[in-house]
């Protein structure tokens, strides 16, 4: 089955890229380029592809905005892409529901590896772009402000983190740190396949669509804290 794509970034010469890319690979189209956030939410409404990648800062309607109205309203799952993997946004990004993050400078087979995985239905989050993560939202909590979908202080954090089992917890932990599941079991000194039963076990019982979300949950719990350790806001 083809993964139908659509690239949308306001550099021209950053889209040409991107596409020429994608579109050489067995089993991927690219059936748009567009350089605007505005454009991007029609085009997939046009086309209806598997995979929207989307540049943060775009005019018109930036990649936040625009993930959030693709996410709200079609089957299409979205990366973002930025220049830094510092971008003040990566978590208004992630919850808005973007499945995963990249650099601009991505290598080449990584870029077309993160399309594949994100069309199959899982998501990709990279270690920095995680630590940012932390970051971003421990700024945000810091100084006051709410963040969307956040758990309204440690107690509700707790109960809702109550259904999981020891073993589970630590594996959200690893998951909130950008660990693969192939790290996580040489940390917990398990095989790959009872990690990856953990996941799907954390992802069922907190109802989550994928490790983005759970990355999410981890920090807005409590899970993982500021300095990223767990239970050490």
């Amino acid at each position: 089955m083809t993964i139908r794509v659509v690239v949308a970034d306001d550099q021209e010469l950053v889209r040409s890229g991107f596409a020429l890319i994608l579109g050489v690979q067995d089993g991927i189209e690219v059936v748009a380029e567009v350089g605007d956030g505005a454009a991007a939410v029609e085009a997939v409404r046009r086309h209806s592809p598997d995979v929207a990648l989307l540049d943060i800062r775009m005019p018109v309607l930036d990649g936040i905005e625009a993930c959030r109205a693709i996410c709200a309203q079609t089957a299409c799952r979205t990366v973002m892409l930025t220049t830094f993997d510092s971008d003040e946004y990566v978590y208004e990004a992630l919850h808005a529901g973007a499945s995963g993050f990249l650099l601009k400078d991505v290598r080449r087979d990584d870029l077309v590896h993160a399309v594949r995985v994100v069309a199959a239905g899982e998501s990709l989050l990279a270690p920095s772009v995680a630590r940012r993560l932390i970051e971003e939202y421990t700024a945000v909590t810091a100084a006051g402000r709410p963040v969307a979908g956040a758990a309204a202080g440690s107690g509700a954090g707790a109960a809702r983190l109550a259904v999981l089992t020891a073993r589970e917890r630590e594996t959200l932990e690893h998951v909130a740190r950008g660990l693969s599941n192939a790290e996580i079991a040489g940390a917990l000194s398990v095989s790959e396949h009872t990690v990856k039963t953990h996941v799907g076990n954390v992802l069922a019982k907190l109802g989550l669509r994928d490790r983005i979300q759970a990355v999410i949950c981890a920090y807005e719990t409590g899970l993982v804290g500021a300095a990223g350790s767990a239970g050490h806001p």
